[in-house]
């Protein structure tokens, strides 16, 4: 069964009311969706918080990479995950880990085993399934 995404109206108002975006399986690589997006996520404003051990330490668009997201100091507002779908519960484990507000798995993702977790410890701001860039795109000015 799929994972209910919250109302559009909702995943607006998370975006709208974002500033610290974490993003796990950032790639180095500028051919790759993950840093595309999150090049394009910092035009829109947002502060990118590169998640990805292999690079840990190392810089991605110019932010420090960080080994995992317990290691990123003060709040985040969303977890934007590219990582794949067998993966999830191991980083809904590192999100609940975190003070962080939003689930976010990338199009394409998702897991019903993340989402319970996720739900049976009080978090339930959890998007799978959805691109980032095409919500900002459709997002009302």
């Amino acid at each position: 069964m799929p994972v209910e995404n919250p109302s559009q109206e909702q995943i607006y108002t998370y975006l709208k009311e974002a500033k610290r975006i974490a993003v796990v399986g950032l790639s180095n690589k500028p051919d790759r969706t993950s840093y595309q997006i999150a090049q394009l996520l910092q035009d829109y404003g947002y502060e990118i918080l590169p998640v990805n051990p292999l690079l840990a330490g190392q810089e991605i668009l110019g932010e420090q990479v960080y080994e995992k997201l317990q290691d990123i100091p003060g709040h985040i507002d969303i977890v934007d995950i590219f990582r794949r779908s067998e993966f999830l519960p191991e980083v809904a484990h590192d999100f609940l880990e975190t003070n962080a507000t939003v689930f976010w798995a990338q199009l394409g993702l998702e897991s019903e085993e993340a989402a319970d977790l996720l739900k049976n410890a009080g978090r339930d701001a959890i998007i799978m399934n959805r691109c980032i860039k095409i919500e900002l795109a459709k997002m009302p000015k």
